[in-house]
């Protein structure tokens, strides 16, 4: 052995190099394992898989593929449109909640037919990936061609040439959904806008019956005969829709936003009545809200915001059908709240159809109940819950001074302040002065029940933003 210069013990060279090279390889390696385990995280405390997939799944890094060139990873270069971005949080940044099949699809489906959704976003990124539905489907239903892609105006159904992203699903780009089933894409680089519209194309070539849908979009989407999934003009899109089709979540690899709000109601929050193609329902001025404070500097959350209200949606009773439609509060809670992505917060705007619906009387100790139910399983799963007083409806057709009575009863429970962990008193916000049991004539949409578009602003002006700061409370 000799010894340094420094006087310690020595190596000769070619050990030293060797030595160095594996230093090198080590460092590189854990620096490696740290970066990857960093872009992959989606903030709910659980990794993506590195291979696409269903689930949380996910083409994480540069290297990694799904099964060749078609795949959502390709080759990882930082030009290959298909190579997801590494870094950010995943949140979910627009969703709709399956209402059942969509009447007159029963026999074919949309065979032969390209869909062309179109949402608005909640929070921008630099990924994304989207959930396809088939849960009201009676067959296999068969995408063999879908996209993602920027729309290039509010008006139409053209892309921005540079954003058509053509979907896959470990790897290829055909899938089949089961009756039943749902899947999710695999991860695209795409430069997701927030508050902006996306378009979601599919085509379906064989039959598969009927389409599972959501029902009140307030959105203009598109239809066109042929495959033309990755089509840019618009100019084929000559069918025009009002509903969503198969789309039931888009979720995006986010820089701006680290976790997300599931706002469960009716057609309070499905906006049925707010103007079509605005985005003017309660939760997508909330969302607006949620970021303007964020970048003015207030210390509130960078949370999304996403709508999964259904018209004539109950806390406790399902609609008809076998998958039922329009799944009470209950039943779709693990669907429509738990299963969206990096949800930090639900809001829960539900109880006033359960009074309607009900012949007779209802009975407010089993719908406070049923709330009180949703809440725990919240807190079951670490979210906070936040809960809304229900509104007025004198002068609608269901309005009885009975129910009144039961509305008043519940209200009375969620001020009381056991129901939920945060309280925003939509009744007194939008209530008639002078007759509390009805809507403000200017937040009132003319039905006596829904509001107008000043309505949902109004209810969202009134939501206090602190309210979706922390989580759970500890259990004692």
């Amino acid at each position: 052995m000799t010894r340094g210069r420094d006087g310690g013990a020595g190596t000769p060279p070619a050990q030293q190099r060797a030595l160095l090279a594996a230093v090198v390889a080590a460092i590189l390696a854990v620096s490696a394992a740290i970066y990857v385990g960093v872009a992959a995280d989606d903030g709910a405390g659980h990794r993506a898989a590195v291979a696409g997939g269903q689930g949380d799944s996910a083409i994480v890094g540069g290297s990694g593929g799904s099964g060749g060139s078609g795949g959502s990873g390709g080759s990882g270069g930082r030009n290959d449109p298909a190579a997801p971005a590494s870094t950010g949080t995943w949140v979910s940044s627009w969703a709709a909640a399956p209402v059942g099949g969509e009447p007159g699809t029963e026999p074919a489906g949309l065979a032969g037919r390209s869909v062309r959704n179109v949402v608005h976003t909640s929070a921008g990124g630099s990924g994304a990936r989207v959930t396809l539905s088939n849960l009201y489907g009676q067959s296999p239903l068969t995408i063999s061609h879908a996209s993602v892609a920027v729309s290039a105006d509010p008006d139409t159904a053209a892309a921005l040439v540079d954003s058509m992203r053509q979907l896959t699903f470990t790897g290829n780009p055909s899938v089949v959904i089961p009756a039943g089933g749902q899947v999710i894409s695999d991860v695209v680089r795409i430069a997701v806008p927030r508050d902006g519209d996306v378009l979601i194309t599919t085509y379906s070539p064989a039959a598969s019956g009927p389409v599972t849908y959501h029902r009140h979009a307030r959105q203009i989407s598109y239809v066109a005969d042929g495959e033309h999934t990755r089509d840019v003009t618009g100019t084929v899109y000559t069918g025009h829709s009002s509903v969503w089709r198969y789309v039931t979540a888009l979720d995006v690899l986010s820089n701006d936003a680290n976790g997300t709000v599931v706002v469960l109601g009716d057609s309070l929050t499905d906006g049925i009545s707010s103007t079509t193609g605005a985005n003017g329902r309660w939760p997508d001025v909330l969302s607006d809200r949620l970021r303007s404070a964020a970048e003015s500097g207030r210390d509130v959350p960078r949370y999304s915001v996403v709508n999964a209200g259904i018209s004539g949606n109950q806390v406790l009773a399902d609609g008809l059908g076998r998958p039922p439609g329009n799944t009470s509060g209950l039943n779709r809670f693990e669907r429509d709240v738990l299963a969206r992505t990096n949800v930090r917060v639900v809001v829960i705007v539900l109880g006033i159809n359960d009074i309607l619906r009900t012949p007779g009387t209802a009975d407010p100790q089993r719908i406070v109940g049923g709330l009180e139910t949703l809440v725990e399983r919240a807190h079951a799963r670490g979210l906070r819950a936040v809960g809304a007083t229900l509104m007025p409806f004198r002068g609608h057709g269901g309005y009885t001074e009975e129910r009144e009575a039961v509305r008043q009863r519940i209200n009375s429970e969620i001020r009381a302040g056991g129901v939920f962990d945060a309280v925003v008193d939509f009744d007194a916000a939008v209530r008639d002065g002078y007759d509390p049991r009805r809507l403000r004539v200017e937040y009132d949409s003319g039905d006596h029940l829904h509001p107008s578009d000043r309505g949902y602003v109004r209810m969202a002006e009134v939501f206090e933003l602190d309210a979706v700061k922390g989580g759970a409370p500890a259990e004692l």
